[in-house]
This record gives C-alpha cells, structure tokens and sequence, in this order.
C-alpha cells in the first residue's frame, strides 16, 4: 500500500484554497465551493479539502509535509505573512519541525527527517 491521498475538513473551502495555494501546492479540481484537490510540490501524493459545516470541538488533523530545505521554505513563508507557532527547532525524535495552523486550526508541521522518518535509531 501507499498513503497518497488525504482529505481535510474546512469551513471556508474557497480561503483554505488560498492558503494552501501560498503554501505552493498546485491547485488540479476546482470544485468550489464544496471541493479541491491539489499536488503536492515534490513527489506524487494528492491533497484535498472539502467543504463541512462544523469542525472538530477538541484537536483537529494534524497534517506534515516534508522539505529537505526546512529552514529556507520558513522563511520564504514569512516573507509572504505566514505566522508560525514553532520556527524550525531540532527534535528529540530527530526531526526538525515548524509548526502552523491552516484557517481550520488543523495543525501543520513542516519537517525535515530524511532517513529518520522510516529508521529511527530505536526502529524495531
């Protein structure tokens, strides 16, 4: 199996768009209002949001895109507005993360892990 495709909730499909079109994925079904789906800017995974009329009370998706220049793709985000509630800071786990919320309050962390992801020194 492959995971390449995940589906997130949005109230306002048509902002979620926008943010998510600042973030550089490439818009490819316009189904607005009710639906989008994008690439991703490297590798073959899709991405999509579609239209609900409530979100999770408590935590939402949590969502992480990888980015072998972390630091330099945070900076080029700021430079357009984009706030974050972590800049890139070294992980425990071995990861460097940057974490930000979408108009949803889903959760997105930025990542660099390269071979850590999958093996880990503590992998079983």
């Amino acid at each position: 199996m492959n995971l390449n495709q995940i589906t997130i909730p949005s109230l306002d499909v048509e902002a979620a768009t926008n943010f998510y079109k600042d973030l550089g994925f490439n818009l490819i079904v316009d189904a607005l209002p009710k639906y989008v789906r994008f690439e991703v800017p490297d590798g073959e995974a899709t991405f999509s949001i579609h239209k609900v009329n409530e979100l999770f009370e408590k935590e939402g998706v949590t969502i992480y895109f990888e980015d072998d220049k972390l630091d330099d793709l945070v900076a080029e985000f700021q430079q357009k507005g984009i706030k974050f509630s972590q800049l890139p800071k070294n992980q425990p786990w071995l990861w460097r993360e940057a974490h930000l919320y979408d108009l949803d309050k889903n959760k997105i962390i930025l990542y660099k892990a390269g071979n850590h992801r999958k093996n880990p020194p503590w992998r079983i």
